[in-house]
This record gives C-alpha cells, sequence and structure tokens, in this order.
C-alpha cells in the first residue's frame, strides 16, 4: 500500500497563502503536519480507507473552526 506523502507546502498555495495572517498559517501549517502523520498512522494500522478518511475528515473540522474563530467578518 503506497502511503502519502509528507505535509508540504507546494508553489501554488505558498502564493496564496501570502495575503493571510500569520496566525491562520500557522493553524493550517499545524493541522497539515497533524493530519498527514495521522493519516499515515492509521492507514498503517490497516484500516479500512473509508474509516480513516473519515477519522481525518472530523479532526480537520477543528482545525477549520479554529482558523474560522481568527477569522475578523467585515460587512459591506
Amino acid at each position: 500500500m503506497e502511503l502519502p506523502f509528507p505535509a508540504r507546502l507546494s508553489r501554488e498555495l505558498l502564493l496564496r497563502q501570502e495575503s493571510q495572517p500569520r496566525l491562520i498559517r500557522d493553524i493550517a501549517w499545524k493541522g497539515q503536519v497533524r493530519l498527514c502523520a495521522r493519516y499515515r498512522r492509521l492507514a498503517r494500522t490497516g484500516k479500512p480507507a473509508n474509516i480513516v478518511t473519515t477519522a481525518i475528515a472530523r479532526e480537520l473540522a477543528g482545525f477549520v473552526w479554529a482558523i474560522a474563530r481568527q477569522v475578523t467578518v467585515t460587512t459591506d
């Protein structure tokens, strides 16, 4: 079974993140590192792919929530 690559930032992703505040980029990177490692760990134990993906998606929701709490909403 081929496991995914380690956490990294592509050139395209770096360009998209340039305009984001440092705090948000830090949360996103922390999530990237943690979720990549967690995916590899769960997949290595032989869990079914849909179980692994669901677990990662649930944890990803937590990181999205953390970022959403940091964003200031402006209304026009």
